[in-house]
């Protein structure tokens, strides 16, 4: 990180696009700017220079400006337990968007979390539980559900599989894949793990100390990296 006069600077510059259909990995060490990179696209922190969302300039609109366009970008957490309010039941946590965004009566919303649950694999009938009440890959389901009720365009994934077992990262990448060339949707998908990275992304893109160092095919990066820093994280992670 470099600290200049009243803030820390997390991300230098940064260009990058994701397509609808598509994931772009975004892999590197701690700190090295990940997720502020994608705050920064999704307008939850501050940035400067252009930022494009559906054909339309986004980084200089303000809050009541960004409103309808924040339906079409979702973000799942990494840690389904913290990410999901213990108050709330089920239907109430993925219902919420459709509540801020006016979307149908609470009839339509129970049917709606149905139909989502069902797609996410689990059982509508648990909607009116709470979060502690299912297990950590279920939980992440939930997540998942959440993000998908408003049928976005755009999901940020940070480190979405990172806090669950092996056999469960496997379910969760698969539901993704399926989900994504079910409706188009572009992932922009954080996460330490390589081989996950590997399995669900197009491209990759790679970051250290706030730059990015390498850019390109997901089966270029892996079977051929350029930057000395890739060559190493490689390495490392996959022997």
């Amino acid at each position: 990180l470099r600290r200049t006069v009243g803030h820390v600077k997390a991300v230098n510059a940064a260009s990058l696009s994701v397509r609808a259909g598509e994931t772009l990995g975004v892999v590197g060490e701690s700190g090295s700017g990940k997720t502020s990179l994608a705050l920064a696209v999704m307008r939850l922190i501050a940035s400067k220079n252009k930022i494009s969302f559906l054909g339309q300039d986004i980084d200089a609109v303000n809050r009541r400006q960004m409103r309808p366009l924040r339906s079409d970008m979702q973000i799942v957490f990494q840690d389904p337990f913290g990410s999901l309010s213990p108050r709330m039941s089920v239907m109430e946590i993925i219902s919420e968007g459709l509540e801020i965004h006016s979307r149908g009566n609470r009839s339509h919303h129970r049917e709606a979390v149905a139909s989502m649950l069902r797609e996410v694999g689990l059982d509508p009938d648990t909607m009116d539980r709470y979060p502690h009440e299912f297990s950590g890959g279920q939980r992440q389901r939930i997540a998942i559900a959440r993000a998908m009720i408003l049928n976005p365009k755009f999901v940020v994934l940070d480190e979405p599989t990172s806090a669950l077992d092996r056999t469960v990262q496997v379910q969760i990448v698969n539901l993704l894949r399926d989900l994504q060339q079910k409706y188009q949707l572009g992932y922009l998908f954080i996460s330490h793990d390589l081989k996950v990275v590997r399995a669900l992304s197009h491209r990759v893109l790679v970051m250290k100390d706030g730059d990015i160092v390498e850019h390109g095919m997901a089966q270029d990066i892996f079977e051929n990296p350029k930057h000395p820093y890739t060559q190493t994280l490689l390495a490392a992670a996959l022997g």
